[in-house]
């Protein structure tokens, strides 16, 4: 038992490492503003169109809705890479991680 534990725990250290590796983006706008997060939700980058310079309270609108979006994207990517590895350690326990 505790060596599954120990298994599982090491599994989880290297989705982590891997979700530092996946990106994945989140746009708003058709496409004026995108966010770009990792698989473990750090932002890495966001692009403004120039347009949107102008109009402070719209940016920021359109900001928030990019960011969240690349943050779902990111959890999705986190969920299924744990899920996948839940269900090879243990058969049946991956659907835990499921929404």
């Amino acid at each position: 038992m505790f060596g599954k534990l120990n298994e599982a725990k090491q599994k989880a250290e290297e989705v982590k490492q891997r979700l530092e590796t996946i990106s994945v983006q989140g746009e708003a706008e058709n496409g004026a503003v995108r966010v770009i997060a990792n698989g473990n939700r750090r932002i890495q980058e966001i692009i403004i169109d120039d347009r949107l310079l102008a109009d402070k309270e719209q940016l920021q609108d359109i900001l928030t809705v990019a960011v969240n979006r690349a943050i779902e994207n990111a959890d999705n990517v986190a969920n299924a890479e744990m899920q996948a590895i839940a269900g090879q350690l243990l058969p049946g326990l991956g659907n835990l991680f499921g929404k």
